[in-house]
């Protein structure tokens, strides 16, 4: 009876190893390119970074890294197009050596037809502009003279990349059809049209070069039936930062053409910035997309993380003469956000939805070493009135006032300087310095709304600029915090640079304030 019972367990036992095997094999990661995205438009991270930064990706299981070098790629043919943080070729080379060692694809993207402010500022390629005061966008009717730029820049970028892909961009034209010959093609043609026969230039100038093209799927949703004219081996990443499903198109449509779908979430996004990082809405745009992302049969998942937001306000120093451009929205370096990272990694990895209140718990245990209740002190901190100030007004769901969303993050900024963790304090710190430099900014919009009130006189004005003193003590203290956390991340004159801007208005409106008698 004793044998004849073990064997009954035995038995047992192996139909459970076999049919957990079974249900392994009937479901594999759906995601054959795991990869993560890094934006180089601003805050250039040092080599050392990146390659620390690869390293940790690797670790969680992350294959594919697509560099938007932009002007810190060093091109040889257009060196007007590089800008002061750009690397050598044979840096860019060791990158790419130690990603390949690490089993990491670097896919190049080069932006070709919207978002190429850093190449249409010189006037060498001014006859390239959609229109000649908005530099974002080239005018999809040059071809000869496109054909012959981005053949340049692709080549150059296939000659030191093994990748099989090249990134040429395409999103947010929003500028079609504003050029008059382009009007023209659109009334007659339809701006579908104008737009697909570029991208399939651009298409073209790629797989002569023995590579495989990969755009942003935006203007592919809007325009499902148009995208068929592109060559069936195009990849479409798909982005969606926490809106509805169909927001830029029918997915159905896109999925029913035939090419191959990647996703793709946000790390940072709009309305990022330096004084508000919606936490929340990044973990749940990771919790829902992915999953959607793998039912939706996409092939691949790659994390964006956009430094800025792409949209850049021109200065001119005269009617027609260009001084300079400048990337509108910056957001917290790439440093302060390895829980995230984390989050997508586990996330993609078992392909379903993530937990966030037990992943949570779970990176502050291992990380910090906190306990249930100290994680979610931490959690409540990092979520706490993540509202935009807009024009004095905060936009939130409930009536709040300035003065409630500062006291509510000055709590917050207590609560993690209450939390002491027994590990990884330097990652920790930066959760206290972004929290830091969203108390004084809320701080100027209160002493702002103050100096805007219709009651506010001239007898007012030494109150509010001993105010502005304070304020202006406190910046120079997360400056120097901010300074030494990052000091490996960025370069030293990037470092002063994002200092000096966070610091701005504050010292505009002490200098106007305190002017001569």
């Amino acid at each position: 009876m004793f044998k004849k019972g073990i064997l009954i367990f035995i038995i047992s036992l192996a139909a459970c190893f076999k049919l957990n095997a079974q249900n392994s094999a009937a479901a594999p990661n759906p995601f054959m390119v795991k990869g993560f995205h890094i934006d180089l438009r601003i805050q250039v991270m040092t080599m050392d970074a990146l390659k620390a930064f690869a390293l940790k990706l690797s670790r969680q299981g992350i294959n594919t890294i697509i560099m938007e070098w932009e002007g810190t790629y060093p091109f040889e043919k257009h060196p007007l197009i590089p800008n002061r943080y750009a690397y050598t070729k044979s840096e860019v080379a060791s990158f790419i050596k130690y990603c390949a060692d690490l089993k990491i694809d670097v896919i190049p993207l080069q932006q070709s037809f919207g978002h190429v402010e850093y190449i249409l500022r010189n006037e060498k390629y001014k006859d390239f502009r959609e229109d000649q005061k908005d530099f974002s966008q080239v005018c999809p009717l040059q071809t000869d003279l496109d054909k012959a730029l981005f053949t340049d820049l692709y080549t150059e970028l296939a000659a030191t990349h093994p990748s099989k892909y090249i990134h040429i961009g395409g999103d947010e034209t929003y500028l079609l059809g504003h050029d008059e010959r382009c009007k023209l093609k659109a009334a007659k043609e339809g701006k579908s049209k104008l737009y697909i026969d570029y991208i399939k230039t651009l298409c073209d100038i790629v797989i002569k070069l023995g590579k495989t093209p990969v755009l942003w799927a935006d203007i592919a949703l809007k325009y499902p039936d148009a995208i068929k004219l592109l060559p069936k081996r195009t990849v479409f990443i798909d982005w969606n930062y926490g809106w509805d499903m169909n927001n830029f198109g029918d997915h159905q449509k896109l999925m029913a053409s035939g090419y191959e779908i990647w996703g793709s979430p946000a790390l940072r996004s709009s309305p990022d910035n330096y004084f508000l990082t919606q936490w929340e809405k990044h973990f749940k745009n990771i919790r829902d997309f992915v999953p959607a992302a793998a039912k939706l049969g996409y092939k691949g998942i790659v994390m964006t993380s956009w430094s800025t937001s792409g949209q850049y306000s021109a200065v001119f120093e005269s009617e027609e003469q260009l001084a300079e451009v400048y990337a509108i929205r910056h957001v917290y370096p790439l440093s302060g956000f390895n829980i995230l990272v984390d989050a997508f990694n586990e996330s993609i990895n078992k392909a379903g939805p993530l937990n966030i209140d037990e992943f949570i718990a779970k990176y502050c245990k291992n990380k910090y070493g906190f306990d249930a209740e100290q994680s979610a002190k931490f959690w409540q901190a990092l979520k706490t009135t993540p509202y935009e100030i807009r024009n004095g007004r905060v936009l939130s769901k409930q009536p709040l006032t300035i003065k409630q969303v500062l006291d509510s993050t000055k709590s917050a900024l207590d609560v993690l300087y209450q939390l002491t963790p027994d590990a990884n304090k330097n990652e920790f710190e930066h959760y206290r310095l972004m929290t830091g430099i969203r108390v004084n900014y809320l701080q100027l919009e209160y002493i702002l709304q103050k100096a805007n009130a219709p009651d506010f006189t001239g007898e007012m004005v030494p109150g509010i600029l001993q105010e502005l003193r304070n304020l202006m003590m406190s910046e120079d203290v997360v400056d120097m915090h901010f300074t030494e956390l990052n000091k490996n991340f960025l370069n030293a004159s990037e470092l002063e640079a994002e200092n000096n801007l966070r610091n701005l208005r504050t010292r505009l409106l002490y200098d106007r304030l305190s002017r001569k008698k």
